[in-house]
């Protein structure tokens, strides 16, 4: 699409800022498992979140899209039983929604990649459109009503924040801290935050791999030709011996861009300390702005304004003429000034990370220097 409206270079960014998303939120969730885990079975942090990667790498190689989408709507059932869990036991233990006595706002700027980073999960819209066969009705019904799953879930665990917030500064505040007390609410919040992680992490790690797989599809395609046919023909003679090698076979591709993935992503995880905060502010404040806050604005831009360039042919009826002047005349009085501000914000967002980076980077070299 972006290649299609912007050209070479815009394709390029929009793939480039792909993959970076991908392998940066990867991390991210890779670093946390390990950070939950290793609280919970005290197994060093790199091991166990290259553990948990790898199970869910496994799943999504060998079971694909159909195994993997019931899996996590199970997973998703449970986590969301958990959320509700623990806003009861906060409600049970007096605590209501309340904000904290000191708020710090000039702290803002600095949350807002996270803030975005919590939009990550729309980069699982083209497996949908695949997992539905294309069918615009479903896609839009699955998008509209599956984003209130994370948005309802992000609602309650601010109020969940926010009450742990004004706990800690409360000596007579009531909160989750108190309901942290038992070993059972514990388990609870420890297994609600690994669902969390997991199940984002089976999204990403699923339309990542999906790339992969079209990729190397297409590279294959054309490189092997006719070769191909024959290759599918000989494993199809196959196909009736069941076990792990056949298996393996029939997902090679899965198997490959799955690893593809997983591979470096465990590799930075275990090398880079705090990479969690790293990762989601590369996310956050560049690869979300890029993809879906610059590069939106100008493709709809260009379509505009190849549709306001078309001119109708004498031959056509007067009716086309007509709807197609009044879809220019929408594309340019109403739209443009909301691609405008939309794509200000993503450029300024862009630079303020910027500006966070190098003032963070100097901060550092003072320390290191001295």
């Amino acid at each position: 699409m972006a290649q299609a409206t912007l050209g070479e270079w815009g394709g390029n960014l929009a793939a480039t800022a792909y993959l970076f998303l991908s392998y940066t939120s990867m991390v991210a969730y890779t670093s946390k498992s390990g950070e939950v885990l290793s609280r919970a079975i005290g197994v060093p942090e790199p091991v166990s979140g290259a553990a948990f990667t790898a199970a869910l790498a496994l799943l999504i190689a060998a079971g694909g899209t159909g195994v993997t989408a019931k899996v996590n709507q199970v997973l998703t059932f449970f986590m969301i039983g958990l959320l509700l869990t623990i806003e009861v036991s906060r409600g049970g233990l007096g605590a209501g929604l309340s904000l904290p006595a000191n708020a710090h706002w000039e702290q803002v700027p600095a949350t807002l990649p996270v803030i975005i980073f919590t939009l990550v999960y729309h980069d699982i819209a083209p497996v949908i459109c695949a997992y539905l066969e294309g069918d615009l009705a479903r896609i839009r019904l699955s998008i509209l009503v599956g984003s209130l799953v994370p948005l309802v879930s992000l609602l309650v665990w601010d109020d969940v924040a926010l009450t742990l917030s004004a706990s800690s500064t409360d000596p007579n505040g009531l909160g989750i801290l108190d309901m942290l007390e038992t070993e059972w609410s514990y388990a609870v919040v420890e297994t609600f935050s690994l669902l969390a992680v997991g199940t984002s992490l089976i999204g990403t790690l699923l339309a990542a791999s999906q790339f992969f797989i079209e990729q190397m599809t297409t590279s294959l395609s054309s490189a092997e030709g006719d070769a191909q046919i024959d290759e599918d023909a000989s494993e199809e003679e196959g196909s009736s011996q069941l076990g792990w090698p056949t298996l393996l076979e029939s997902n090679r591709l899965s198997f490959v861009a799955t690893g593809v993935v997983v591979v470096p992503t465990m590799l930075i995880a275990a090398a880079v300390p705090d990479s969690f905060s790293i990762a989601t502010d590369i996310a956050g404040g560049y690869c979300m702005t890029i993809l879906y806050g610059v590069l939106p604005p100008l493709m709809a831009w260009s379509i505009g304004s190849k549709l306001s360039d078309q001119k109708v042919g004498l031959g056509q009826v007067e009716a086309a003429s007509t709807a197609g002047k009044e879809r220019v005349n929408f594309t340019g009085a109403t739209a443009k000034p909301v691609l405008v501000g939309m794509g200000v914000f993503s450029v300024l967002m862009v630079f303020q990370q910027i500006l966070q980076d190098l003032v963070s980077f100097n901060t550092y070299l003072l320390s290191w220097t001295s």
